[in-house]
């Protein structure tokens, strides 16, 4: 009898019959051109790609979005019980003996056709009233941002599920062979800010084949870490290298019939090609004075929110399916009025231009942007109030986004909160909804894009989500 050099364990049985799927697919990423994931819309798509400004740590809707006037004559009164309704609350303020009403210190205007009502934050933003979808009812369950942000990234509050990117990946591949088809970036505010970690899973691939995970660029020399050769180290002797250590992950491959081993293969590549288009995607000098006027006085300082917002829309140029624009610091439970003026300053022209030169370019019919945090802000003040100051814990229970580009309704405003702006009245918007729109814009129907683990078929949304079909063109 003649034994296999390679024994079948009960483990490499399970991984073999559960892969095969995976195995046939990422095998063909292995010739030239071949896209990744299945590569087939289930519908007609409206998006080719999607930028996600992700606002962490918590923007106040109440001072940016959703204009509650009324409040103004409710200063420093207390919050009804029938208004909070026993909602559980955070270790910030469940000590609280009162719960102050804290209108906004920001005056509101309406702009555009549509007459949205915006913050004066908001100037430049305001310019585009027409174009963004307003969505003043979403909510979420998490009231911790760690547990609110992996939910809206990955549909789920604990770790270990793909983000949005990674199943977008996954589902539709990539449109440039030189470039991954998921990019995180993550800007730093100017000033001095209360700014949440981010964890790496944010971008992560979960279960899903590690070659869908996103690749975070970072300012600097290097953009991608660990891409360029190290001294002594020329391209031809790196191909070389690559070719010897492919030959043995297929040997290794051939064996354990793994699909990982073809991801690591296939990583080492993109790495390479990388090392040539990288450098010339993340110089931002060749870009012309006007430019930078455009996007405002931090757009020449590497790893700002304006200067990421001029390389998100290179990466979208040359083809990048899916790029996640991180930017920190919105946590404000002090010194709100200051600490949102200064991530406004930041934030609110360079997303204008974002918008403008999308627009110009013929690229905001098929590019879908979306703005936001993970959840909201409370009506009320933690801590101290007074007229010109006042903070504001985590609120789970509505808060706003807006969405414009491919397939979207602009000019409208979507959802509706109470004269507190605490609770949902019309129109709820789950994290689940938002993103089974976000993949149906992209042709994906949420219910059909799966991935087997475990015995189980995942999806991003779970066994949730709707479509919103209130804010689709």
């Amino acid at each position: 009898m003649i034994l296999s050099p390679h024994p079948v364990t009960r483990r490499i049985f399970l991984n073999r019959s559960g892969s095969l799927l995976g195995t046939a697919a990422l095998a063909s990423l292995l010739q030239p051109g071949a896209s990744r994931g299945a590569s087939h819309p289930h519908i007609a798509p409206k998006a080719k790609r999607v930028i996600w400004l992700t606002q962490a740590g918590a923007p106040s809707q109440i001072d940016l979005f959703d204009y509650k006037p009324g409040l103004a004559s409710q200063f420093d009164k207390d919050l009804p019980d029938s208004i909070r309704g026993g909602q559980r609350l955070t270790g910030m303020t469940s000590g609280q003996k009162r719960f102050p009403i804290a209108p906004s210190v920001f005056s509101f205007q309406q702009h555009g056709q549509s007459g949205m009502w915006l913050s004066e934050l908001l100037p430049h933003t305001a310019k585009f009233a027409d174009e963004i979808c307003l969505i003043r009812s979403l909510h979420t369950e998490a009231i911790n941002h760690d547990p609110a942000m992996t939910l809206l990234q990955t549909g789920h509050q604990i770790g270990g599920r793909p983000a949005f990117g990674a199943w977008v990946s996954y589902g539709l591949g990539s449109e440039n062979s030189d470039l991954p088809a998921f990019v995180a970036l993550i800007s730093r505010p100017s000033g001095p800010t209360n700014a949440q970690p981010l964890h790496e899973r944010m971008w992560g691939a979960g279960f899903l084949p590690s070659r869908y995970q996103g690749v975070r660029f970072s300012s600097g020399n290097d953009p991608v870490l660990y891409l360029s050769n190290p001294p002594g180290i020329d391209s031809g002797r790196r191909r070389a290298m690559l070719d010897d250590v492919a030959a043995l992950n297929r040997m290794n491959f051939a064996g354990e019939q793994d699909p990982e081993i073809l991801a690591r293969i296939d990583q080492y590549e993109m790495a390479f090609r990388m090392q040539a288009a990288v450098p010339e995607l993340a110089d931002l000098s060749k870009e012309p004075a006007d430019i930078y006027d455009r996007y405002g006085p931090e757009s020449k300082k590497p790893g700002t929110y304006a200067a990421n917002c001029i390389l998100a829309r290179r990466l979208a140029e040359r083809g990048v399916r899916f790029i996640q624009l991180y930017h920190r610091g919105w946590d404000q439970h002090n010194n709100l009025p200051s600490g949102i003026r200064s991530q406004c300053h930041d934030t609110d022209q360079p997303t204008a231009a974002l918008l403008a030169e999308l627009k110009e370019r013929g690229m905001l019919e098929d590019t879908l942007v979306i703005w936001g945090g993970e959840f909201g802000r409370t009506v009320y003040s933690q801590g101290e109030l007074t007229k010109a100051n006042y903070g504001r814990d985590h609120h789970p229970r509505c808060y706003s986004v807006w969405m414009a580009g491919a397939g979207v309704k602009g000019g409208q405003v979507f959802g509706e909160t109470d004269e507190f702006s605490y609770n949902i009245v019309k129109d709820p918007v789950h994290i689940h909804d938002l993103n089974a729109t976000a993949l149906h814009l992209l042709g994906i129907d949420h219910e059909r894009l799966t991935y087997r683990f475990q015995g189980r078929d995942y999806r991003l949304t779970d066994i949730h989500g709707t479509v919103v079909k209130g804010v689709l063109a």
